[in-house]
Formats: structure tokens, C-alpha cells, sequence
């Protein structure tokens, strides 16, 4: 398998009919610009296996380095702790207190961190 490194802006050609164009590169994701005839198919492979093709040989799995979602631990469950507390203690009738207490159970509902009580300060 041949491997090229393009920088933005840089491109290859497949045969005499297809260019490929590096167009953005952020993080571990880059945007590619593909010009092919009509009738040659560009497909992501992702879609290909989904609809139950095989991998071509010689493209293995990568593991992905960031796994969407958010990670959570003791600090962040305890930075929580201390807003719904500080929250509660200024509850009254400020709108924008109301506005905030609102987007946090948005953002963190009260089940979310289920475990709250357990790494909560004495």
C-alpha cells in the first residue's frame, strides 16, 4: 500500500481521472476534495461496511484517541457538587440564578452523576 503525506493544499491524481485534494487538516481529522468522473463511485468505507462490505486487505482497524462523550472522575463530580450547593444557597428570585440552575440540570442532570453523595466533602 502506498502512503503519501500532503499537506493542506497539496494534491495527488489516481489515474488520469481523479484528483484528490487535501483541503482542511484539524486534530486527527482532515477534509478531502475529491474531482472523479460520474460513473466512478466515491464511497466512505465506514458506509461500505455498515451496508455489510468486507475491509480491503491491508486496512486494519485504528483505535480511536479520543473517545467521544465526557469523561468523568471525583473532581469533576465534586466541581459539581459545589455549584449545586452554591446554586441553592443563592435560589431565590433572581431570574438569572433560575437561568443558571436550569442549564446545569440541562447540562448535568441529576441522575448523571448518580454518585454525587458518594465523593461528596463531610
Amino acid at each position: 500500500m502506498l502512503v503519501l503525506q500532503l499537506r493542506t493544499g497539496e494534491y495527488m491524481t489516481i489515474g488520469n481521472d481523479v484528483v484528490v485534494r487535501v483541503n482542511d487538516v484539524s486534530g486527527d481529522r482532515c477534509k478531502l476534495m475529491i474531482k472523479a468522473p460520474r460513473e466512478i463511485p466515491v464511497i466512505r468505507g465506514e458506509l461500505l461496511e455498515r451496508a455489510g462490505a468486507e475491509r480491503p486487505e491491508g486496512i486494519a482497524e485504528i483505535p480511536r484517541r479520543h473517545q467521544p462523550g465526557l469523561s468523568w472522575n471525583r473532581n469533576k463530580t465534586q466541581a459539581l457538587i459545589a455549584m449545586r450547593r452554591l446554586l441553592a444557597q443563592m435560589d431565590g428570585e433572581d431570574d438569572h440564578v433560575k437561568d443558571l440552575r436550569r442549564q446545569l440540570d440541562f447540562l448535568f442532570p441529576p441522575e448523571f452523576a448518580s454518585n454525587e453523595t458518594i465523593y461528596a466533602p463531610k
